[in-house]
């Protein structure tokens, strides 16, 4: 057009302009702001609006240069417009991200002699998007006294600021005006909310939030389901992604991303498999937030062949890929595998975060890498400012304690840097338990309740000390102390799922529909177990009571219980996968050893430590956890 002769005028600027947005080149954009001066357009209202859009666009790729043009411009600003005399290291809000592109939209909007809402939005929001969140509240202020109304664009770039936050009382105040003016039903603004509600943890605001839109997008659902998901409420999350399918919405790919933490919770293998083939079918599976949230999902279900199979395929591996891949085989007792890629990460240049220590750390305590752990807990702060908390310190702890190093693990407890709390002190009263050394194990007692009073795995782990040294009366007492402080056990349960349902067994428990099978299956295979050399470990009963009643106890705990329904209930060959609420006992998982052997199936039981991998007789965990 141009060689023609033929002069851009106001209609034309801004679909060039967008089309360098959509490009993401910054230099012909700004060559195309060069031009507009050039022809003195830079006062047109949707021109300008058109140049904040792209400069707020490209303030995302972070480009250096994004200022080089417009620090020649005069500067023109009026009293009372664009705050660049505000001082935005004392705003209320943080400020994070880089300043160049979004200075380039305020001087922009700084040259506007006319504004409309869609001016104000733009800079706005680009405040927003940038983490300048105090400018950007001061805008809408500013925005007021203009005599301009926030709109529901307007109204959707703030909310996010109050969830980063957690200000539910700001977010209520939005809210309202949002009723006030009838933007309650827009889809935007709706979506806004239940982010919102759901990141201050309100998530029955978020479930009537969500219920009220008139009409809902795949934005809303995927609000909805990340809000569930995010607070725990999984099966809801998951509810909502069938309903979402059902009413034909496309899923995008933060959906998978959003609800494939839900399987991982609930160890929902075959959901999680479904969801992975679903991945699949719409190309999904080259994303790699999504690929990082399988990875997780698989280890957590119990597939770690599967997880290191999907992180192999990640071409540009992030952060939270490396973490999960480590922690996965942490949690699956590949200690070296997980020592190994933690070295591979920094080689690759990716800096190491909070939680990927606590995966290599956690990866040393269940191998008893002592020196190793010592260098990657000293190397925190040291190389990449870290300062360890007490995940960490609780990591080294146990690791100590596994490794029979009980006066080491309560000489560094004693001597953190940050008050212990009852859980890392419990990490060691595991560990006394297990080299049964009843003298620290009351010291460490006496430490957990002085910080934590109503600590109930501290009372039941001290009392099942007491009782595996046969020391009744010490145990009676401390049963006793729970009861009169309204105190309960946690009782051993355990769970697996068949098909699409999940099973849950508790210890003793005859209401399953199948225990007469069960128990059948279990007296079986107890006879073929003794022919093989098992022998009955009584010591794990934490009761007075005869042989015989021991017997009847161990012969029914609930991964058993679990572990016979699935034999029945499954193809010969097929992998059985079982959840533990609370440890496994030292004659179960000997128990497990001889089954897995006699039936020739690997079986995979996560207790609340780490998961056990039974196969021809032996454990992934070498005995040692």
């Amino acid at each position: 057009m141009r060689a023609l002769g033929i002069y851009p005028d106001y209609h034309v600027f801004p679909s060039v302009l967008k089309a360098c947005t959509l490009l993401k080149d910054f230099r012909l954009g700004e060559s195309v702001h060069a031009c507009i001066i050039h022809h003195g357009l830079d006062f047109d209202l949707y021109t300008g609006n058109a140049l904040m859009n792209m400069y707020s666009k490209f303030q995302l790729y972070k480009d250096v240069y994004a200022n080089k043009v417009l620090d020649k411009f005069p500067e023109r600003r009026e009293k009372g417009s664009y705050g660049y005399g505000v001082d935005v290291n004392h705003c209320n809000f943080g400020m994070k991200g880089n300043r160049v592109n979004i200075d380039s939209v305020g001087k922009v909007f700084d040259m506007m002699p006319i504004r409309d809402v869609v001016s104000w939005n733009t800079v706005i929001a680009g405040n927003a998007q940038n983490g300048m969140y105090g400018v950007a509240l001061a805008m809408v202020r500013e925005m007021g006294d203009a005599n301009l109304k926030p709109d529901s664009f307007t109204l959707s770039s703030i909310l996010p600021i109050f969830a980063e936050h957690v200000d539910i009382i700001k977010g209520k105040e939005i809210h309202g005006y949002a009723i006030r003016h009838g933007f309650d039903a827009d889809v935007f603004i709706g979506s806004s909310l239940i982010d919102m509600y759901a990141k201050c943890t309100r998530v029955d605001h978020s479930l009537s939030a969500f219920f009220l839109l008139p009409k809902r997008d795949a934005i809303s659902w995927n609000s909805i389901m990340a809000g569930c998901v995010q607070n725990g409420r999984f099966d809801e999350g998951l509810r909502f992604f069938r309903q979402m399918l059902k009413e034909n919405v496309k899923p995008m790919h933060v959906s998978f991303s959003s609800v494939i933490p839900a399987c991982a919770h609930l160890t929902a293998l075959n959901l999680g498999k479904q969801l992975h083939a679903c991945i699949i079918r719409l190309r999904f599976d080259d994303n790699k937030f999504i690929a990082s949230s399988l990875v997780d999902m698989y280890a957590k279900c119990g597939n770690i062949k599967m997880a290191r199979y999907i992180f192999d395929q990640i071409e540009m591996r992030d952060m939270v890929s490396w973490t999960a891949i480590i922690m996965g085989c942490a949690m699956h007792g590949h200690a070296l595998d997980a020592v190994s890629l933690f070295q591979q990460m920094l080689v690759d240049g990716v800096k190491p975060c909070y939680v990927a220590f606590i995966a290599v750390l956690t990866a040393c305590s269940h191998a008893g890498l002592v020196d190793e752990a010592w260098k990657y807990f000293n190397s925190m702060e040291r190389d990449f400012g870290i300062v360890p908390g007490l995940e960490h310190y609780a990591a080294v702890a146990d690791l100590l304690g596994r490794a029979g190093r009980l006066e080491e693990a309560y000489a560094f407890i004693s001597n953190m840097r940050i008050q212990p709390t009852g859980s890392v002190w419990s990490t060691l009263l595991a560990a006394c338990r297990a080299c049964k050394n009843i003298e620290l194990a009351e010291k460490v007692v006496d430490k957990i309740l002085l910080v934590d009073p109503e600590n109930t795995g501290a009372y039941a782990l001290m009392s099942n000390i007491y009782s595996a040294a046969q020391r009744w009366k010490d145990a009676s007492k401390l049963r006793i102390q729970m009861r009169e402080k309204r105190l309960k056990k946690t009782p051993g349960c355990s769970w697996i799922e068949v098909g699409n349902e999940v099973h849950t067994f508790l210890a003793g428990d005859k209401s399953h529909p199948y225990y007469d099978k069960i128990n059948e299956a279990l007296d079986i295979l107890l006879e073929q177990m003794e022919k093989e050399g098992y022998v009955l470990d009584t010591t794990a009963v934490l009761h007075d009571v005869d042989e015989e009643h021991k017997r009847d106890l161990l012969h029914t705990h609930s991964e058993r219980l679990a572990i016979a329904f699935g034999i029945i209930s499954t193809t010969a060959g097929t992998t059985i996968r079982v959840i533990k609420n609370i440890r496994v006992c030292v004659d179960c998982h000997t128990a497990i050893k001889f089954i897995a052997k006699i039936v020739g199936r690997e079986i995979v039981v996560r207790d609340n430590s780490r998961f056990h991998h039974f196969k021809n007789g032996s454990c992934s965990c070498q005995d040692y956890w």
